[in-house]
């Protein structure tokens, strides 16, 4: 055993050079997305009565992914949700509209867990795959908080193209 953690910490070494990348906490991040996702398996499997409005259509597509979107910006640049990362982030300044400039701080586990929940990119994954869950386990409540977030989305971009419009007539 002690022979396989020193060439798993080799490697690491070997992979991360100046680096100073968590990929202990990437890695039991990604553990932990899996025992989420192995969980929620198992409930899905459980309840076996699944319907037909647990499927995936195309317009679920399309709101599955305006809400996955809306949620993950929302967590991540939210300046309301900056309390849920304040301890794993450090407030950098505005990024847009809106929206805050926060890096990770901290090493390690926090280290980690500041940057998933600074970048929307890495919280949509989290995100659609709870969405996804949503619609096989409470379908009706998911297709309608989904439109909440779609509706929100819509409205950012049209504030955004509005502002937009403004600024082009001054």
């Amino acid at each position: 055993m002690a022979q396989v953690e020193e060439t798993i910490r080799q490697e690491a070494e070997e992979y991360q050079g100046d680096s100073d990348q968590p990929l202990g906490g990437y890695a039991l991040t990604a553990a932990a997305y899996l025992g989420l996702v192995g969980a929620g398996l198992l409930v899905v499997r459980r309840r076996r009565d699944a319907g037909p409005g647990s499927t995936v259509g195309p317009w679920d597509l399309a709101l599955m992914s305006l809400a996955t979107h809306k949620a993950s910006r929302m967590v991540a640049k939210d300046p309301v949700t900056s309390p849920l990362r304040a301890l794993f982030t450090r407030f950098r300044g505005v990024s847009a509209p809106a929206e805050l400039a926060e890096e990770p701080r901290g090493e390690g586990g926090r280290r980690t867990v500041g940057e998933l929940v600074a970048c929307p990119f890495c919280l949509a994954q989290w995100a659609a795959t709870g969405y996804a869950f949503g619609l096989v386990l409470a379908p009706r409540f998911t297709r309608s908080a989904g439109a909440v977030l779609s509706a929100v989305a819509v409205s950012d971009w049209l504030q955004l193209a509005y502002a937009k419009l403004q600024q082009a007539q001054e």
